[in-house]
């Protein structure tokens, strides 16, 4: 995603951070998104009162970076319905109904890049197409940088935290209940948290 300011420093085993200032070209590659250290999360309003958070525990995705021209990296995501947690059986069960995201019809929803920010520092901004229930559209990610770094094992590895907002109901997730002292249920409004690390292909 294009996300450089800092270049890892290497060392033969433990992870250190990367230098800010470094030859940023030093990161450009391909690489696979790590799950196991990684989280996608969401944050609904319910009542009108508290958040209720969930995520997803099943998803792959990519990144190509490209550190001379951060424009032109890219990255794609895919993410397994059925793998939604909120931590509540009854109202998991009730998100992958035919209320919400349908998940017998549309098992997946998708992300494809198509344009790439930098902001200035370790901010940048992706833009891309979200794919849910047949609809795509358009959405921004703010993401910042959180640096590079070779793990114990090896791995070459670089991470970042974004977050966005978007309006369930351009998606038609449209399913709502009226409280009685005014409001709905479930806020259109939908807040979502990315914390990914990612594994430079070998």
């Amino acid at each position: 995603m294009g996300i450089f300011s800092r270049k890892d420093s290497t060392p033969e085993t433990a992870a250190a951070p990367a230098v800010p200032g470094a030859d940023l070209t030093a990161l450009s590659g391909d690489y696979t998104i790590d799950p196991a250290h990684s989280t996608i999360g969401f944050v609904a309003r319910h009542a009108m009162v508290t958040n209720v958070k969930g995520g997803f525990h099943d998803f792959t995705g990519t990144l190509h970076l490209d550190g001379a021209n951060p424009a032109a990296s890219t990255a794609t995501l895919d993410i397994e319905m059925a793998s939604i947690d909120t931590g509540n059986a009854d109202r998991d069960g009730h998100l992958k109904s035919a209320d919400f995201f349908k998940i017998d019809e549309f098992p997946k929803m998708t992300f494809r890049s198509t344009k790439v920010e930098a902001l200035g520092g370790d901010d940048y901004r992706v833009t891309g197409d979200l794919s849910l229930l047949g609809v795509t559209k358009p959405i921004s990610i703010d993401l910042e940088f959180n640096g590079a770094a070779k793990d114990p094992f090896g791995n070459e590895r670089v991470g970042f935290e974004g977050k966005a907002e978007i309006l369930r109901s351009e998606w038609g997730l449209t399913w709502n209940a009226a409280l009685e002292t005014g409001g709905v249920l479930v806020s259109d409004k939908i807040k979502l948290n990315f914390d990914v690390s990612a594994i430079r292909n070998a």
